[in-house]
């Protein structure tokens, strides 16, 4: 069955943001960040409810640009305690932020849908930052939580901490998971990870990297961004190719969180994504894989397809159900 068209407001933001970035990065492996910038369309933290869920944003390093925003939901009751959903951007490790218009509206839904205290981090980019800085400061984000959990509102509670990502944060959730769990915390919990449609490598080409019809993310592109986050890597590290030959042996991690995958037919890294989950199930880990028939990469960013509010109450499923565990 021939995939249905995309609606013509979503063609045109994919061909704007597409045209935009390829004229920005460079062979060479650079980029025009000012050029990038305008795909970063960007808004302040707003401590006043927009429906009903209130921002502020907290520093964590400023030498490295480390910061997160807050999304805090208004409550009837103060005293309910809410998961905390830490949230890793996407972006090919490249681009965007927290304060992207984007995932503003993203983790606003997350903070109000789910109902959830969602910290969204904005760490180092490539190729500026090149690997691991941006997992530095994914994990020394988790650190600060663990430190000063007075930088989050009363009704958060670190025990119930989800890390979730989309693309390139997908990544990041895992890694970072991981090392949370193999780190001595003493107040935070990763009890969950959610993956959605994450970025994920390797040096030899799958079939659905071979696809003809390459929308929004392609081959080229995904090969200039690993090319700029690591620049003389293998693409068979452990990072890239998470369930590849180098792959790290989660077998001993004995609390290592469910992960809930998110996968998208019409998106190329799928047959990654399936492989991901793959390992984590042969890794004897709690796994749950969601598979969305005719969606792109980043599917959910874009309001006008009705799987973006699924993949919401999915999510809200997965923690409540996690949960109900701890």
């Amino acid at each position: 069955m021939a995939p249905k068209p995309l609606p013509y407001k979503t063609r045109f933001t994919i061909w704007m943001i597409t045209t935009l970035n390829d004229a920005a990065i460079r062979r060479d492996g650079s980029t025009n960040r000012r050029f990038l910038d305008f795909i970063n369309i960007k808004t302040p933290a707003n401590p006043t409810p927009v429906k009903n869920v209130k921002t502020y944003d907290i520093n964590v390093d400023p030498s490295r640009n480390v910061w997160f925003r807050v999304f805090e939901p208004v409550q009837e009751s103060k005293d309910t305690q809410l998961p905390v959903i830490v949230f890793y951007h996407g972006g090919g490790f490249t681009i965007l932020s927290p304060d992207s218009m984007s995932y503003d509206v993203v983790c606003r839904k997350f903070a109000r849908k789910v109902g959830a205290v969602v910290v969204s981090v904005n760490y180092r980019l490539s190729p500026e930052h090149c690997y691991p800085a941006q997992f530095e400061d994914g994990f020394d984000v988790l650190k600060f939580l663990d430190a000063d959990r007075k930088v989050l509102p009363e009704c958060a509670n670190l025990k119930w901490c989800f890390l979730a990502g989309d693309s390139a944060g997908g990544n990041l959730a895992h890694h970072v998971a991981k090392k949370a769990c193999e780190a001595n915390l003493s107040q935070l919990k990763v009890i969950g990870v959610v993956a959605i449609q994450p970025f994920f490598g390797g040096q030899e080409r799958t079939e659905s990297e071979k696809m003809k019809n390459q929308i929004f993310i392609s081959t080229k592109r995904t090969d200039w961004a690993w090319k700029a986050f690591m620049p003389n890597g293998d693409r068979d590290h452990e990072v890239i190719n998470v369930s590849g030959p180098n792959a790290a042996d989660i077998t001993r991690i004995k609390d290592f969180p469910a992960t809930l995958v998110f996968v998208g037919d019409l998106d190329i890294l799928q047959d990654r994504q399936r492989a991901y989950y793959e390992w984590l199930k042969k890794s004897g880990k709690e796994a749950y894989l969601v598979e969305y028939p005719n969606m792109i990469h980043a599917f959910y960013v874009f309001p006008e397809f009705p799987e973006s509010a699924m993949l919401i109450t999915q999510v809200k499923d997965f923690v409540q159900k996690q949960i109900q565990k701890h």
